[in-house]
């Protein structure tokens, strides 16, 4: 019992708190978006429902995975045309895979939404078209995607289940909390939606990158190698403070601008003003 609630222990249960709660900032993003689909009086339950949902299915993913680990890693299907393409797909990979092609195809298909419509509010009630339950199953069926590098790190961290298993309810309650600032801020901010759903373009191809490396994938002779997670964090870094300074550039220029307008308003009141004498 000792050696069960050991210092050792411990910190290691902060530690993978520590790499959950940053490993989740897609997820998080993902779920704040996702969760505007629905009507607005329900995406807090949406986002919770779901997050609570994906915690319980974690800890079940994670108890599969120690039992079945093999089983994940073992390819179950193999395909070998040189110089065209070549792969020992497990299945590991393919739910990776199949993730990151279903979130590119979410975030483009938004963008093309963004940049083509004409009457904002009309549309955006209308992107809401989607049910609850639909809603809750795409943010727990994501999570899991999200959360297979994450459990699979903390298998190869500890042995001790309380400990992952602690860890992932915890970085579920902060999700759960932040989810809602997170919400709340884009909804406040709608510009910054197209920064969310670049990021989360980028994520696609950083899962599609991680699974055709589990896949040993090779196309035209060229291996699959998975995009780093330095090159990932710092790429997303640059992409937050070119929108940031552009945000700040613009607000510089519509103050400049209103300046100007004001100052010829009020040269124009002067010139009516120093005309009415005469006249």
């Amino acid at each position: 019992m000792e050696s069960l609630f050991s210092l050792e222990n411990w910190f290691t249960l902060l530690m993978l708190f520590g790499l959950l709660a940053v490993l989740g900032f897609d997820n998080l993003l993902y779920i704040s978006l996702e969760s505007q689909r629905v009507e607005e009086s329900k995406q807090q339950y949406v986002r919770r429902m779901g997050i609570g949902l994906a915690v319980v299915f974690r800890i079940i993913l994670l108890f599969l995975l120690i039992q079945m680990i093999q089983l994940f890693q073992d390819p179950f299907f193999s395909l070998n045309i040189p110089g065209f393409i070549e792969t020992d797909m497990n299945l590991h990979a393919f739910i990776v895979l199949v993730g990151g092609g279903f979130i590119i195809y979410t975030a483009i298909q938004e963008i093309f939404h963004l940049i083509s419509v004409h009457d904002l509010h009309g549309q955006h009630a209308d992107k809401r078209k989607r049910s609850v339950g639909m809603t809750i199953f795409w943010l727990v069926a994501m999570n899991l995607v999200f959360s297979f590098d994450s459990v699979l790190s903390s298998i190869a961290l500890t042995d001790q289940f309380w400990v992952m298993a602690v860890a992932i309810i915890l970085s579920g309650v902060m999700m759960i909390v932040l989810s809602d600032y997170v919400s709340d801020f884009l909804q406040r901010n709608r510009m910054y939606q197209v920064l969310g759903l670049f990021i989360l373009l980028l994520v696609g191809i950083l899962l599609l990158s991680e699974g055709g490396h589990l896949a040993h994938l090779k196309l035209f002779g060229y291996e699959i190698l998975p995009m780093a997670k330095s090159t990932f964090y710092f790429v997303l870094f640059v992409m937050v403070a070119v929108d940031v300074v552009q945000s700040q550039y613009q607000k510089k220029l519509l103050l400049e601008r209103e300046q100007r307008e004001k100052l010829i308003e009020e040269a124009m009141k002067n010139q009516k003003a120093a005309a009415e004498p005469h006249a």
